[in-house]
């Protein structure tokens, strides 16, 4: 908590303007009916910044339903001459504001539009909006208001552009993230669980459990915030989880209430499969509080592992936070995982 207010911090953060170019026809807010027009920009984006991931049209759709999100307050679009979209970014305030108040920025320009200068008009509107979100985060009275503020953007390794302009807006780079992956043709240990653990794939019956866990295990982690249930069930509801590569600890121990302890959750996107060939993400990895130093982490990727190569896949590939103090690149390291790729996360703090 902080004497003085974000409002006060950020100073004064009324509606953005819609930036000018010469070269772009039209800005404007998004609508729900633009899901298809941010998609498509990146998409075009994807093939060229991390051809290995691409961004699925439902998870714009989703991030379009999510009630604390207000497209035509939170996401530009530009516009060619000839009416397609050329540039989208939005800026999106996480619900939570228990331990500060965070903003994350995504944005693409397409790559035949990029090196005119578009993609920094399109970020200072980001940024303005993400400003006017921390500061419009209660009033004097309200402890909320009284959190530190920040705001996210992750960058490629390579993308020099996206750096150079946070820079000028008083970004850092706070983080590095590594995309690490996994052949699944070398062996998978297989690792014995203890007596008071039962390992079982996702269930949707679980749902709540595992949102708990996930927000038990990763309330010490960098830049984490706890899930809110719109998100989680979105997540764990969606297209692409696939619950029968994931992996669940439960303590069948008396009073362990066969309650989730460590979880593994995977999933698929096979439009994905064409550069890495048919593979699965591993979206979240955690151990609870309570139960770690007790081998699960180990047990339950072990297990997954088993599972997507049994289910004939190639390739798992996780992300991991290179200065995670829980030794996660050691643990992933030694389960036969390298690393492939990098992304920096840049920060401004309030």
């Amino acid at each position: 908590m902080t004497e003085s207010t974000l409002a006060e911090r950020v100073g004064a953060a009324s509606d953005p303007a819609l930036p000018t170019h010469p070269d772009i026809a039209t800005w404007r807010t998004a609508t729900v009916d633009d899901v298809d027009a941010v998609h498509a920009v990146l998409a075009a984006a994807d093939a060229v910044d991390h051809p290995t991931w691409t961004t699925p049209r439902e998870e714009v759709a989703e991030n379009f339903a999510l009630s604390h999100v207000d497209p035509a307050r939170d996401i530009l679009l530009a516009f060619a001459p000839d009416g397609s979209p050329v540039a989208a970014g939005s800026a999106m305030r996480h619900p939570s504001l228990d331990e500060h108040v965070h903003v994350n920025l995504i944005g693409a320009v397409r790559p035949d539009w990029r090196g005119r200068g578009v993609g920094a008009r399109l970020f200072g509107w980001q940024h303005a909006r993400a400003e006017q979100q921390l500061a419009e985060v209660g009033g004097a009275d309200d402890p909320a208001a009284h959190l530190p503020g920040e705001i996210h953007v992750y960058a490629g390794e390579k993308d020099a552009a996206l750096e150079r302009i946070g820079t000028t807006h008083g970004y850092r780079t706070e983080r590095w993230f590594s995309t690490m992956h996994r052949d699944l043709r070398e062996d998978v240990p297989e690792l014995t669980a203890p007596a008071e653990i039962e390992l079982v794939p996702y269930s949707a019956d679980r749902a709540e459990d595992a949102r708990l866990a996930r927000n038990d295990a990763f309330r010490d982690h960098w830049g984490s915030l706890p899930s809110p249930s719109e998100r989680w069930q979105q997540f764990v509801g969606g297209a692409f989880l696939r619950p029968d590569l994931c992996t669940l600890a439960l303590d069948v121990s008396a009073g362990g209430g066969d309650r989730i302890v460590a979880f593994c959750l995977a999933s698929v996107n096979e439009g994905d499969w064409e550069v890495l060939g048919p593979h699965a993400y591993i979206d979240l990895i955690g151990v609870v509080r309570s139960h770690r130093r007790r081998g699960l982490a180990p047990l339950i990727i072990a297990r997954s592992l088993a599972a997507m190569r049994d289910a004939g896949l190639g390739m798992a590939v996780l992300d991991v936070d290179t200065e995670s103090p829980t030794g996660a690149n050691a643990l992933y390291g030694g389960l036969g995982f390298t690393a492939y790729e990098r992304d920096r996360v840049l920060v401004r703090r309030y």
